[in-house]
């Protein structure tokens, strides 16, 4: 529990931290506080726009919308890395979500699955968007994701958070049931949360060593392929369509990746079939070949949204690595527990993968 910053600490804290500012109009007095308190503050949120282009997205979260005044956020980052600075106060950015990953911030464990909406965060969050189409597929630079991280971990520092957990830090999307944010090539809390614990063991003028390697990025789709999903067990997915440059077909291949590799992955797919309220879940595994047969020998967390129509949407992320031994490699996997099987009609999944590391 902690008293929201002064603006003059969070501009001090963000310039300490190497972040590059602008001040946009007057944000040190521009905010929301008449709908309610702003504070106790417990944790960082990050937000994508869902918009393009610097100067009509600062304005538009500086103003806000004919249905919810702003400011949207206290800072926008924008594609080259700048933070602009919209709001100090309350600000409507992150809405009613999961009073059980609120608790779970306050006390830097891990977050829980976002499953209900029954706790205003707006009161409670320091946000920031970040100007992305929110598509899937428009990419996020390295500067942007790197501001965020500065930008994030200046916060935390500044009120000595993460010193038992880095889980101050959290999405749009573990905190609200339906949300997805952020979203696209390039981003991911896990790497965002590890990044500001990195920081966070250094000063603030510590810049991280450069990586020699870049990522290579590779798609894969279930193009034609469908997937019946029994009600109770595990199921991996297959893909039928591969991008590594070019696209190509390929037989039905249930592995996305082999090791040894670090990656970063986002899977989006439509299922078909559930009830209203009807829990999927998703993840990533690892396998190893053991006697000839490839068995799991580990997952990533699990994604359970709940759906509230007859066929769902879902988009996830994960970020880990994948070794070499016996011949290591990730896979999708897919779960529910209603009455009768269901159907993943189609399935898409994005990486950035460093191959070789481990």
């Amino acid at each position: 529990m902690a008293n929201p910053l002064s603006a003059d600490r969070i501009l001090a804290a963000l310039k300490a931290e190497g972040v590059r500012v602008v001040e946009y109009k007057g944000w040190r007095t521009h905010n929301r506080n008449s709908a309610g308190a702003w504070g106790p503050v417990h944790g960082v949120m990050i937000h994508h726009t869902v918009t393009s282009g610097t100067a009509s997205s600062v304005e538009l979260c500086y103003s806000g919308r004919s249905d919810l005044p702003g400011p949207l956020c206290h800072a926008v980052i924008d594609k080259a890395g700048v933070v602009h600075l919209v709001g100090h106060g309350r600000a409507n950015h992150a809405g009613r979500g999961d009073s059980a990953v609120l608790q779970a911030v306050q006390a830097e464990r891990p977050l829980p699955p976002d499953t209900k909406a029954d706790t205003d965060g707006n009161p409670h969050f320091y946000g920031f968007e970040c100007i992305n189409l929110g598509d899937n597929r428009d990419p996020w630079p390295t500067e942007q994701v790197e501001a965020a991280v500065r930008a994030s971990a200046a916060l935390l520092r500044a009120h000595g958070w993460g010193r038992s957990g880095d889980t101050s830090v959290i999405g749009h999307a573990e905190w609200q049931p339906g949300k997805i944010d952020p979203l696209g090539p390039g981003v991911s809390m896990a790497d965002i949360r590890a990044r500001v614990a990195a920081r966070l063991r250094h000063t603030p003028d510590w810049t991280p060593p450069e990586e020699d390697d870049m990522p290579q990025r590779i798609v894969l789709e279930s193009n034609g392929y469908q997937r019946t999903i029994e009600p109770n067990t595990w199921t991996t997915l297959n893909w039928t369509r591969i991008w590594e440059g070019a696209w190509r077909d390929k037989d039905p291949e249930p592995s996305v990746l082999l090791g040894p590799c670090a990656y970063s992955i986002s899977v989006g797919l439509t299922v078909a079939g559930l009830a209203h309220g009807q829990e999927f879940k998703v993840r990533v595994a690892r396998y190893r070949e053991e006697d000839g047969k490839y068995v799991r020998v580990s997952a990533m967390p699990t994604s359970s949204p709940v759906n509230d129509a007859g066929k769902g949407h879902f988009v996830y992320g994960w970020t880990g690595h994948v070794p070499a031994a016996k011949k290591g490699r990730l896979r999708v996997e897919v779960q529910h527990h209603g009455e009768d099987p269901v159907t993943v009609e189609s399935a898409r999944a994005e990486a950035l993968y460093w191959p070789g590391a481990s």
